[in-house]
């Protein structure tokens, strides 16, 4: 097996790092309960089997049976406003005690009042919504409703993208640990280079990324039948963050050839870039929004197509039809959390730790070779490691050893494409547990650069 193709988050159940890890636990019960869990559920990368035992979380971090308190930097990209926020807690409760489900064909007012909030958060005639289960079922609308917009069926993507890990998804995103073995994928997927801010194939300053841009103009008059553009506004796997320039020539490009933008904020929207939404800070505007992940309050499995309100021309077909379509539970943690957010000042948070997350991380960099490059913005980091400076080899084997001695002292993170340490904490944090966190890394880190 080729193992280096497969490193994405750093946890494959297969490296030798892992097998020091289970082989240092200690707890009984720890042992006995992840025994279980590799023995129930199926085995697959980047999950189960797992790593340790949760029994609770609360704020910024996480604890485990044993009582060991992590950090939470990772959190799958739902945690903007902190594990189990007691505002959006006591919102769903009251919900549960009026009404917990709502079958399709009847509507209820949470629904309602997220659709027209979320109209009122973003601009022009953005104001047409439908729900679903995950980001990933809000994907497969958004594919299947620029099918209807445009009478096109080919979308163009990017390379090495994610964009979740249902059949669809996985045809028009490009991480091999997902396609792997599941050719043929969904017909009309053309993908085209990821405009890579730091090792770019046509370089990487803002100007530079203009060819990026080009080359999707190239792609759609060569290919022709393109109904939409699908990309995320901010990469956050391994925080690749275009320019302006890249995405206003993209906007350009999309509204000149007829082709639907649609973005895919799912980890990134609600705050994370210090924003409300990512596409804010690039001066455009999609066709179609994707959110999930942390618009159900990390409680509640919940996501939302936005389009524009001319598009509204598929009453004749169901373009999702979801068992959990108009949720109220789901509808209420979106409410909730938007307005923690908005109540909280949060926005005006990120872009402070922002600012200072960056001085920190950068300091690192002076001190350290083995950081090659710092990307971020808001509270979404990326810390991208190589052997060698001149070579710019990966240091995945070095990122994978940081990852886990992080663990170890607390600090939970995931490793994107093989050697970027990705830090994403609750937007909520505390700066002290931010100094603690930049702490326990750099100490890491420094043990591992001599």
């Amino acid at each position: 097996m080729n193992i280096s193709t497969l490193v994405t988050e750093g946890d494959i159940n297969f490296s030798e790092e892992r097998y020091k890890w289970n082989n240092q636990i200690n707890d009984v019960l720890t042992r006995e309960l992840l025994i279980d869990d590799a023995r129930y559920f199926l085995h697959q990368s980047m999950s189960t089997p797992c790593l340790d035992v949760l029994e609770s979380c609360t704020g910024s971090g996480m604890t485990t049976i044993s009582g060991k308190h992590l950090l939470d930097f990772h959190g799958n990209n739902v945690h903007q406003v902190g594990h189990g926020n007691r505002y959006v807690i006591r919102q769903l409760i009251r919900q549960l005690n009026r009404l917990s489900f709502s079958p399709r064909r009847y509507t209820n007012r949470p629904a309602i009042e997220l659709a027209k909030k979320l109209a009122g958060l973003l601009p022009g005639d953005l104001n047409r919504s439908l729900y679903a289960p995950g980001g990933t079922l809000a994907i497969g609308m958004a594919i299947k409703l620029a099918r209807v917009v445009t009478g096109r069926y080919k979308i163009i993507a990017l390379q090495d993208s994610f964009h979740g890990a249902s059949l669809d998804s996985i045809s028009v995103g490009g991480e091999e640990v997902f396609r792997k073995y599941m050719e043929p994928l969904m017909p009309g997927v053309i993908h085209i280079p990821q405009p890579d801010t730091y090792r770019g194939i046509y370089g990487n300053s803002e100007e530079d990324q203009i060819h990026y841009a080009e080359h999707l103009e190239e792609t759609i008059k060569k290919e022709g039948n393109i109904g939409a553009f699908l990309a995320e506004t901010i990469r956050n796997t391994d925080v690749q963050i275009p320019s302006v320039a890249y995405w206003k020539k993209v906007r350009e490009i999309c509204t000149k050839y007829n082709v639907l933008l649609i973005l895919d904020e799912i980890p990134i929207a609600l705050g994370r870039t210090g924003e409300m939404f990512a596409f804010q800070h690039f001066g455009i505007e999609p066709d179609i929004l994707c959110l999930g992940k942390g618009l159900g309050g990390g409680i509640i499995p919940f996501a939302a197509m936005v389009t524009r309100d001319r598009y509204n021309i598929a009453q004749d077909i169901s373009l999702g039809h979801y068992t959990h379509e108009k949720s109220p539970l789901g509808s209420i943690a979106a409410i909730a959390t938007i307005d923690f957010i908005q109540k909280k000042n949060i926005l005006e948070k990120v872009k402070a730790d922002g600012t200072w997350m960056k001085e920190e991380l950068y300091r690192l960099k002076k001190q350290y070779p083995l950081i090659q490059d710092i990307r971020g913005l808001g509270l979404l980091w990326g810390i991208e490691l190589v052997k060698n400076p001149k070579t710019k080899e990966k240091a995945t084997k070095e990122a994978e050893k940081i990852m886990y001695e992080c663990m170890r002292n607390g600090l939970n993170f995931k490793i994107s494409n093989g050697n970027v340490l990705q830090l994403s904490p609750p937007l909520t944090i505390l700066r002290a547990d931010l100094e603690k966190a930049i702490s326990i890394l750099a100490s890491v880190i420094k043990q591992q650069s001599f």
